[in-house]
């Protein structure tokens, strides 16, 4: 009977911290960050999340620019998050080091930026097959076509737009939702 009961408990409590169970909310991500630690999305709840998928070597890579701009003028009521991805055209093949010395000394980033992910395939980080879900929950079914492509969530955490690789974050297109 113990051992019935036991495997009974053991079974009700692993559906419960499966960890293949799906996360429903951004805030339960932590990530490893490029430099060291961890960004905890719990931290950031009650301001505007732009996620990007980033790259060193692409044709978008001078948006980290505009990126830090958009970042230092709306930082009270917004964060960025870059993600360094080599999905497309192995255009982030560097180190972490090569990645920070792109961010930071050629454009001065200084929002916070993960450690290197997958966002598309069979090996996609976590946090990106969520925000590929919610994506299609608005109808989006394929949302991230190359590096640079930008998830809104707005204050509560909840996905509000997918904004296009090729679109400027300081562009009346990203900042409509912000002023």
């Amino acid at each position: 009977m113990n051992k019935i009961l036991l495997a009974a408990t053991f079974i009700l409590l692993t559906s419960f911290y499966s960890p293949t169970k799906k996360t429903t909310n951004i805030y339960k991500f932590k990530v490893e960050a490029l430099d060291g630690g961890k960004i905890d999305f719990k931290k950031f709840k009650g301001k505007k999340i732009l996620i990007v998928n980033t790259a060193s070597k692409c044709g978008n890579t001078p948006q980290y620019a505009q990126l830090e701009e958009l970042y230092e003028k709306y930082k009270d009521k917004l964060v960025i998050v870059g993600f360094p991805a080599n999905n497309f055209g192995g255009q982030e093949p560097g180190t972490k080091t090569d990645i920070i010395e792109v961010c930071r000394k050629n454009y001065g980033v200084t929002f916070p930026m993960a450690d290197k992910v997958s966002v598309k395939g069979d090996d996609i980080a976590p946090i990106f097959q969520y925000l590929v879900d919610e994506a299609k929950k608005m109808g989006i079914t394929d949302p991230i076509k190359w590096n640079f492509t930008k998830f809104l969530l707005d204050e509560n955490g909840k996905l509000i737009a997918v904004i296009h690789n090729k679109v400027k974050p300081m562009s009346e297109e990203v900042t409509k939702y912000l002023n």
